[in-house]
């Protein structure tokens, strides 16, 4: 496969000098884009073109691709120059405006130069498809301590968290028999979570919400910048007065230690997030890799793998163009109530409301009174809360509380019987 990829590469990078006339890199470089982006998908991996970094000095700066993880961390980079320029010139002077050396390839149309961990480890004629095969294999074969990180993490995490859970249950358990204040915190909480959430929730529901909140508050606050607007969520607000009835200072310290690693890699893993689009992806798989191993069974039955972004931002625009060619008003025009049946952890809410940015009046009307969301697991109930409150404050400068998300199935309001 990879020889046949290098081969279409040549006849297009052949085709396309012949067609233009011209060696320029903005015109050749679309070949060996192709390239990576083929075989970037071979390895799961998406292909970002003037993909925006921050150097150590703080200087903004753009490569001209980087192949992504599904986790929105880089695998590496990939700057082209004109065959006109002296390559490995042009190497040293991006290196000192800081450019990234851990896994990044340089190329014109006749010579590609590979650099890894700040040194060069290969250069090859780009039509020697033998050695060109060799350095992309070693390029796309690069995993950063980050990943390996995750990836250990998460191995570890399906191990030592149902021990977690088995402790934080019995926790709960002795609280509510010999802590008056608990028990005092669990009623208020229970009538809060009954009048806000959903009225047929019981005791068992909001030691769910408690253990859940517990092992997930951390990888919220990373996510979101270790801002704490996630306090003010008058869920959140509530949850954090129930854990700190008993679950405080060196008890919490103790209990979570076994998880440690896997809140480190989230932290490392975090710390690359670079935009909006990204944020969500990551919380989709962060949330994905913990309730699979948290509840596997209802992550089995409620199908618990979310639609990309780039589909979701597709049905947004579509359903856009749609309602203004068959009905003269914009999604973001009042009086356009949308209901997101299944929201998960509420990325439709959340990307709609970055497609309504720049028009902060509609945008708050819309917020406010006419986008509407349902789910029917309380976790991504509670992630899909924070998410879009949080993405709104992003936007709008000001947190407002996000009125329209009910936890319920959606299934049971439609009246199913009038169907059959």
């Amino acid at each position: 496969m990879s020889q046949l990829l290098i081969n279409d590469y040549l006849k297009q990078l052949d085709l396309i000098k012949k067609i233009s006339g011209s060696s320029r890199e903005t015109i050749v470089r679309e070949a060996f884009k192709d390239l990576l982006k083929a075989w970037g998908k071979q390895h799961g991996l998406v292909f970002l073109a003037e993909y925006p970094l921050k150097t150590a000095t703080k200087t903004n700066i753009a490569v001209d691709g980087a192949l992504l993880h599904e986790l929105r961390m880089p695998l590496g980079y990939w700057e082209a120059k004109d065959a006109d320029d002296d390559l490995d010139a042009e190497v040293s002077k991006k290196f000192r405006k800081g450019y990234p050396q851990d896994n990044i390839i340089f190329s014109d149309d006749t010579l590609a130069v590979l650099w890894q961990n700040r040194q060069e480890v290969l250069r090859c004629d780009m039509t020697d498809t033998q050695a060109l095969s060799k350095l992309l294999k070693l390029f796309f074969s690069f995993e950063r301590p980050e990943i390996a990180g995750f990836r250990a993490a998460v191995a570890q995490f399906k191990t030592d968290l149902p021990a977690v859970l088995d402790a934080l249950r019995a926790m709960i358990a002795l609280e509510h028999t010999k802590n008056p204040g608990f028990r005092a915190a669990e009623t208020k909480f229970l009538a809060h979570a009954q009048d806000a959430i959903n009225p047929a929730l019981t005791d068992a529901d909001v030691r769910e919400m408690l253990i859940q909140h517990i092992l997930t508050e951390e990888i919220f606050a990373k996510v979101f910048d270790d801002s704490d607007f996630h306090q003010h969520n008058n869920v959140a607000r509530e949850l954090y007065a129930l854990e700190g009835a008993f679950f405080t200072g060196a008890l919490k310290k103790q209990t979570l230690k076994g998880l440690e690693t896997y809140y480190a890699a989230i932290r490392a893993a975090a710390a690359q997030i670079a935009s909006h689009s990204e944020k969500q992806t990551f919380l989709k798989v962060i949330y994905e890799n913990f309730y699979k191993v948290y509840n596997a069974k209802a992550a089995d039955r409620l199908g618990v793998v979310y639609t990309p972004n780039e589909i979701v931002r597709f049905m947004i625009d579509g359903a856009d163009w749609l309602t203004e060619k068959h009905f003269g008003k914009n999604l973001i025009d009042r009086d356009v109530d949308i209901l997101d049946p299944a929201t998960g952890t509420g990325t439709f809410i959340s990307e709609l409301l970055e497609h309504f940015r720049g028009q902060p009046a509609k945008l708050k009307h819309k917020y406010l009174h006419e986008l509407h969301a349902n789910e029917v697991a309380i976790l991504p109930y509670y992630v899909a809360n924070l998410n879009i409150e949080a993405t709104y404050a992003a936007i709008s400068g000001s947190y407002e509380e996000f009125p329209s998300l009910c936890f319920v199935d959606t299934l049971d309001n439609v009246g199913l019987h009038t169907l059959i």
